[in-house]
């Protein structure tokens, strides 16, 4: 699956991201830190678990964000030149 993210101001939505079954997810570029974090995993969870319950969710979001946020993970280093387990960089 593709996936896109889009930075869009969702004030009048209201909400921080909305993620749409063609792959794109658009973000609150207002966003910072941590809850950024939270709401770009919340969305791809959405996509890749199209039938789990808000709920399960965030539940999982949260957990996947405390986790990486525990071992350091910011967005501050863009560097991809090591391959995932699929091969793809």
């Amino acid at each position: 699956m593709r996936i896109k993210i889009i930075y869009k101001k969702l004030g009048r939505e209201q909400a921080h991201g909305i993620a749409e079954s063609d792959g794109n997810i658009y973000l609150d570029p207002r966003l910072r830190g941590k809850k950024h974090c939270e709401i770009l995993i919340h969305e791809v969870l959405h996509l890749l678990n199209p039938n789990d319950s808000e709920l399960a969710i965030i539940k999982k979001s949260i957990t996947l964000t405390k986790v990486l946020w525990k071992e350091g993970y910011r967005r501050v280093d863009d560097t991809n030149d090591e391959p995932l387990q699929d091969g793809s960089i």
